[in-house]
C-alpha cells in the first residue's frame, strides 16, 4: 500500500504541474500561424547578383535589415532565421495584410540621387532608341501622366548616408504625404556640395531603379535635409520611410515559399479542431465504457489525464524553453486527436492481457499484475517505433509539420505514462480496496482459429493488383500528382459574402488575362473558392474580384506559394523522411527481436501500406502534399504497432509452444491478438473518421489518408507481414 501511496503522490504532482503549465491556455500554448493567422515566408537572397566580396555576409546583413523593418511594424513573436546558404525564414504571427508585409520585406530600398541631363537633343535620341553610355532613360509619374527624364548613370549620392526618414505633410500640395530625409555628417557635406555645384539643375531621386521625383535645385541646401515627394498614400509613405531608415537590402529578395493564413480561416480551423477533438474523445470514452465496463472507466480517466499532460508539457516547454517553441498547429490538433485514439491501444492491450490471465485461472490481483507486465514489452516497442517516425517528421518537416511531430511525440510519451503508470495504480488500488472484485468486459472473437496463412498467396495477388493500378495512376499523372508543396505553384482561397459560381469566376479571370488556373469549390460551402495556378497571379485575381464582382465583398482566407526550387527540395526531404523512418524501424525491430527476418517482413508490410495509400489517393484524384507525407509517416508508426504486438506474441509462443510448427505458431499468435487488433483499429478509425468529417477542409485529405492507411495496416499486419516471416524463416527448419 505504501508503494501505491508513493505512486499516487507522483501522479498528483505530475497532474498538478501539468494543470499549472496548461492554464491559461491562451498564454501557455503558442498557436501556429495556421490557427491564429499570419505569414510564413522563405526568402532567397539573390547573391548571384553580387561580387564575391559582397556575398560573404550578404545574408546576415539582409537578416538584420529585415529585422529592423519588421520591428518597425510592431509585430510580436516574429521568427527570422537563416536557412541554408542563401535563404531566410520569416514567420509573422497575426500579420494578415499580405500586400503590406511583402512591400516592406521585399523592397530593396536602394536609394540614389542622380543628376538629370537638360540636353533635349540627347533626350530625343534616347526616346528614339539610341543608346547613351552615360545616361539612362527613365520616367517620372505624376497624378495625371508621366514624363521622360535622362538621368546620369553615375550616382551623385547614395542612400547609405541617410540618417533618418520620417513622414510629414506637404501643406502646399493640400496635405499630400511626403518623406523628410536627414543625412549623416558625411551625407550632409556631399549633398551640400552637389546642390552648390548644380544650382538650377534637376536632381532625380531614384528608388530601386524607379525615379520618384526630379525636383529642380533652386539654391544650395546646406541643412543636411531633403524631401521625397510623390503620389503616396500615408501608408505607402510610412512603409517607404521605414525601409529607408532600416537601410537598403544588399541584394533583391525572391520569395521561394509563402503561406499566408487569414484570421477567418484560423478561427474556422480552431473551431473545427476543437469540435473534432471533443467528438473524438467522447467516442473513445463511450466505446471503452461499453466494452470494458469498470476498467474502461479507468482507461478513460487515463485518457483525460493524457490530454492534460500533453498540454502541460507543451506549456512547460514554452515557459522554460522559450527558444524551443512547442507550437500548437492545426496538424498538431490532429496529432492530439490521433494520440487519443492510439493511447487506447495500450489500454486495450493491457485489458486483453488481464482477461487472458483471468481465463487461465489467475486471481484478479495477480491477473492485473501479470497483464501489465506482459503488455509492457509490446507497448514500449510499438511506441518507440512510432517515435522514430515522429523524429523523422520533425527532422525533415517544416512549419506545421514540425508542430505535428512534436505533439505526436509528446502524446506517445504521455500515453505510455498514463497507460503503464496511472491506469496501473488506479486498477491496483481498486483491487486492493476490493472495490473491483471481478474483471468484466464484452468479448470479441475469443478462441478464434482462422487459418490466415493459408490465403497468403491470394492476398499477395490482391495487394499486387492494387499497387500496380495505383502506381500506374501515380506515374501517369506526373507533376499533377503533387500538390504545390512539391510541384510549386500558388493556392489562393477566398470567402465571398454571397454564393458564387465557378463558371462566373472563370470567365472573369480569363477576360482579365489570368491564365493556367483551376477553380475549386465545395458543395457544402458555395461562398468559398480556391484558385490554383502554376504562376503567381494574386494581383490580377484580386483586381478581377474587386472590379468584376464589386457587389460581392470577399475575404482572403489563405495564400500559399511555393517556388519550383523549394518544391523540389521539399519533395526530396519527404522521400528522405519516409526512407529514414523505414530504415530506423528496420534496425530497431531487427535488434529487438534478434532476427532481421521479422524486421524485414514488417518493413515490407509498412512499404505496402504507404504505396497502397498513395495509389488509392491517386485513384480518388487527391494530391500528395506535406500533410499527406505526414499521414504516411503516421501510418508507418501506427501499422508497426499492430505488427509488433503480433511479433511479441509470436516470440512468446515460440518459447511456450515448442512442439508446434512455425506456421501454426504464427496462426495461433494472430488469432490470440485478433480481438485486440480489431478493437484498437476500430477506436482509431472512429477518431480518424470524425477528423475526416469535422476537422475542416485543410485536414480532409490528411484524414482520408489515415483512414486508407489504417485499413491497409490492419490487412498487411495479418496477411502480409506475418506470412512473410514464414517465407523468410523456412531456411531455419521451422515450417
Amino acid at each position: 500500500m505504501k508503494s501505491l501511496q508513493k505512486r499516487f503522490l507522483i501522479i498528483a504532482a505530475v497532474l498538478a504541474a501539468c494543470l499549472y503549465f496548461s492554464f491559461p491556455l491562451e498564454k501557455r500554448i503558442n498557436l501556429g500561424l495556421d490557427l491564429k493567422g499570419g505569414m510564413h515566408l522563405v526568402l532567397r537572397v539573390q547573391t548571384e547578383k553580387l561580387t564575391d566580396d559582397a556575398k560573404k555576409d550578404a545574408v546576415q546583413r539582409a537578416m538584420e535589415i529585415l529585422r529592423n523593418r519588421i520591428d518597425g511594424l510592431g509585430v510580436g513573436e516574429t521568427v527570422i532565421q537563416r536557412q541554408g546558404e542563401d535563404q531566410i525564414l520569416i514567420q509573422l504571427p497575426g500579420v494578415t495584410d499580405r500586400d503590406k508585409a511583402l512591400s516592406i520585406i521585399g523592397k530593396v530600398a536602394q536609394l540614389e540621387f542622380k543628376l538629370v541631363s537638360d540636353d533635349q537633343a540627347l533626350l530625343s535620341k534616347a526616346l528614339a532608341g539610341e543608346v547613351d553610355d552615360a545616361h539612362d532613360l527613365k520616367y517620372v509619374k505624376t497624378d495625371k501622366d508621366r514624363y521622360p527624364v535622362l538621368v546620369e548613370k553615375a550616382t551623385a549620392l547614395s542612400g547609405e548616408t541617410v540618417a533618418d526618414a520620417r513622414v510629414d505633410f506637404d501643406q502646399q500640395a493640400f496635405g499630400q504625404p511626403r518623406i523628410s530625409l536627414s543625412f549623416n555628417s558625411e551625407g550632409s557635406k556631399k549633398f551640400a556640395s552637389i546642390t552648390q555645384k548644380n544650382t538650377n539643375r534637376r536632381l532625380a531621386i531614384v528608388l530601386d531603379g524607379e525615379v520618384l521625383s526630379a525636383p529642380n535645385i533652386k539654391e544650395p541646401i546646406l541643412s543636411g535635409n531633403a524631401e521625397i515627394t510623390g503620389m503616396f498614400t500615408f501608408d505607402e509613405a510610412n512603409l517607404l520611410a521605414l525601409s529607408l531608415r532600416s537601410g537598403a537590402l544588399p541584394a533583391p529578395m525572391q520569395i521561394e515559399e509563402e503561406r499566408t493564413v487569414g484570421p477567418l480561416l484560423g478561427k474556422d480551423s480552431i473551431d473545427a479542431g476543437l469540435k473534432a477533438t471533443i467528438f473524438g474523445l467522447l467516442a473513445v470514452v463511450v466505446f471503452m465504457v461499453i466494452y470494458y465496463f469498470a476498467s474502461g472507466l479507468v482507461a478513460d480517466l487515463a485518457l483525460v489525464c493524457n490530454l492534460f499532460i500533453i498540454t502541460g508539457i507543451m506549456g512547460f516547454l514554452n515557459v522554460m524553453l522559450p527558444d524551443f517553441q512547442a507550437t500548437l498547429t492545426l496538424p498538431g490538433i490532429a496529432g492530439i486527436i490521433l494520440t487519443l485514439g492510439m493511447a487506447v491501444d495500450a489500454n486495450v492491450l493491457i485489458n486483453e492481457r488481464i482477461r487472458e490471465e483471468m481465463a487461465n485461472g489467475r486471481p484478479l490481483q495477480a491477473a492485473v499484475t501479470n497483464g501489465f507486465n506482459k503488455a509492457f514489452t509490446a507497448i514500449f516497442d510499438s511506441n518507440l517505433t512510432s517515435l522514430i517516425a515522429a523524429f523523422m517528421l520533425f527532422q525533415f518537416g517544416s512549419g506545421p509539420i514540425k508542430g505535428f511531430a512534436i505533439t505526436l511525440a509528446i502524446g506517445l510519451l504521455s500515453s505510455m505514462f498514463t497507460a503503464l503508470f496511472i491506469s496501473r495504480a488506479i486498477l491496483e488500488f481498486l483491487v486492493q480496496k476490493r472495490w473491483l472484485k471481478s474483471f468484466k468486459s464484452l468479448s470479441l472473437l475469443n478462441n478464434a482459429k482462422f487459418d490466415f496463412i493459408a490465403i497468403r498467396h491470394f492476398c499477395y495477388a490482391i495487394s499486387l493488383v492494387i499497387i500496380i493500378i495505383g502506381m500506374y495512376s501515380f506515374w501517369s499523372k506526373k507533376d499533377a500528382a503533387y500538390g504545390i508543396d512539391f510541384s510549386g505553384g500558388q493556392i489562393q482561397e477566398y470567402q465571398f459574402e454571397k454564393p458564387v459560381h465557378a463558371n462566373e469566376l472563370r470567365t472573369a479571370l480569363t477576360e482579365n488575362g489570368v491564365t493556367n488556373f483551376v477553380i475549386q469549390q465545395f458543395e457544402k460551402d458555395p461562398t468559398t473558392v480556391i484558385v490554383r495556378s502554376n504562376d503567381d497571379n494574386y494581383d490580377k485575381t484580386i483586381e478581377t474580384f474587386q472590379t468584376k464582382l464589386s457587389d460581392n465583398p470577399f475575404q482572403i482566407l489563405r495564400v500559399e506559394k511555393v517556388g519550383p526550387v523549394v518544391g523540389h527540395a521539399l519533395r526530396k526531404k519527404a522521400l528522405m523522411a519516409i526512407l529514414f523512418a523505414l530504415a530506423g524501424i528496420l534496425i530497431y525491430v531487427g535488434f529487438r527481436f534478434k532476427h532481421f527476418d521479422f524486421a524485414t517482413a514488417g518493413v515490407v508490410a509498412l512499404l505496402h501500406d504507404v504505396v497502397v495509400t498513395v495509389g488509392i489517393l491517386m485513384l480518388m484524384n487527391r494530391q500528395i502534399d506535406l500533410l499527406v507525407v505526414t499521414a504516411l509517416l503516421t501510418i508507418t508508426g501506427y501499422s508497426i504497432n499492430d505488427t509488433i504486438v503480433i511479433y511479441d506474441r509470436v516470440r512468446e509462443n515460440l518459447h511456450k509452444l515448442k512442439k508446434t510448427t512455425l506456421r501454426e505458431t504464427l496462426n495461433i499468435s494472430v488469432n490470440e491478438t485478433l480481438s485486440r487488433t480489431i478493437i484498437t483499429s476500430l477506436t482509431s478509425l472512429i477518431v480518424v473518421v470524425i477528423l475526416f468529417f469535422f476537422g475542416g477542409e485543410v485536414l480532409n485529405t490528411f484524414a482520408l489518408s489515415l483512414i486508407i492507411g489504417f485499413v491497409a495496416g490492419i490487412y498487411s499486419t495479418i496477411f502480409i507481414a506475418t506470412p512473410l516471416v514464414l517465407a523468410l524463416q523456412k531456411k531455419t527448419g521451422r515450417k
